[in-house]
């Protein structure tokens, strides 16, 4: 009798240790192990990916993908992901040497350098390199739909078609954004329409929706900037009339506040218009917290500062 509860006992304990090893591991999920290094990436594998996915993101609100340097602990996800999606053309940059070792080991794909090359933008001064800001012109993220579709559905055959029905929906969503965004753009006063920031993000946005844009720094915010750049936008300000510049969630407001102030030493009045999500999107669980929602965040901000 006793050896027969023995074995029973036995059997539940190890009963037991399987059923709680299976809740707290969420690799046996059976849903593919995503990392990814922006939120806008992230977005668009989650619409795209679904249920199939779950997705890990480094790179949190109000984090500088330019100076972004991997933790050990991003390299352990990293290197537990079965995919890694990156936006790429240098973006994470400090990064790059990390993304070529790990496509040695599994897909590591940079969404960005799916869009075809001659729609891309120079660097200013460097005519070898890309501005990488790509997601600000949405028939260019729209690329990065495609390339997430093929990518899982490669990696997943047989949820093949829910990710084409669920990369539909999603450009669908897109389009009507970017239909919304020129709409509203449409609003404001031509001689307006002039986007000033702390560093160089919005030329694709400018393109797609009719802006002229300004930038105290460069493409990068590894980028240095001097008195002499300060007194250049202060002077171009004061010549045309600006009237509002706008900060961006993951850069200080250091350098756009000198701006403010040394137009002002110049008897010209120029307020902050808002705060732009650049390089990082808003808080988890907000709509800013979505590429959806922060690109109309944006869209409006602008519109309400320069209409």
């Amino acid at each position: 009798m006793k050896k027969w509860l023995l074995i029973l006992m036995t059997c539940f304990l190890v009963g037991m240790l399987a059923a709680c090893g299976t809740v707290s591991n969420g690799e046996n999920s059976g849903k593919i192990n995503v990392t990814t290094t922006t939120g806008q990436v992230a977005d668009v594998v989650k619409n795209v990916g679904g249920e199939h996915v779950e997705v890990t993101s480094l790179m949190g609100p109000g984090v500088d993908p330019h100076l972004y340097q991997a933790s050990q602990g991003d390299i352990q996800k990293l290197s537990k992901a079965e995919i890694i999606f990156y936006s790429g053309l240098h973006l994470e940059g400090k990064m790059d040497n990390i993304f070529e070792k790990m496509s040695k080991e599994k897909p590591t794909v940079a969404v960005a350098e799916s869009i075809p090359e001659n729609m891309l933008l120079s660097a200013e001064g460097n005519s070898n390199a890309h501005d990488p800001h790509v997601w600000f012109d949405i028939q260019l993220w729209l690329n990065t739909v495609d390339e997430v579709e093929v990518k899982l559905s490669e990696l997943s055959p047989e949820n093949k078609e829910d990710f084409r029905a669920n990369a539909a929906k999603y450009r669908e969503e897109l389009e009507e954004l970017d239909a919304y965004a020129k709409e509203q753009m449409a609003t404001i006063p031509e001689d307006s329409r002039v986007l000033v920031t702390a560093h160089d993000a919005f030329k694709y946005f400018g393109n797609a929706y009719g802006l002229e844009v300004m930038g105290l720094q460069g493409l990068s915010t590894d980028s240095e900037y001097g008195l002499k750049d300060v007194q250049n936008l202060i002077d171009t300000l004061t010549e045309r009339n600006i009237k509002a510049v706008f900060i961006e969630s993951s850069i200080s407001e250091k350098s756009i506040n000198a701006v403010v102030e040394g137009a002002k030493k110049q008897n010209h009045e120029v307020e902050i218009g808002g705060e732009l999500f650049s390089d990082a999107m808003g808080e988890e669980g907000t709509e800013e917290g979505t590429y959806l929602g922060m690109f109309k965040h944006n869209v409006d901000t602008v519109v309400s500062s320069l209409k």
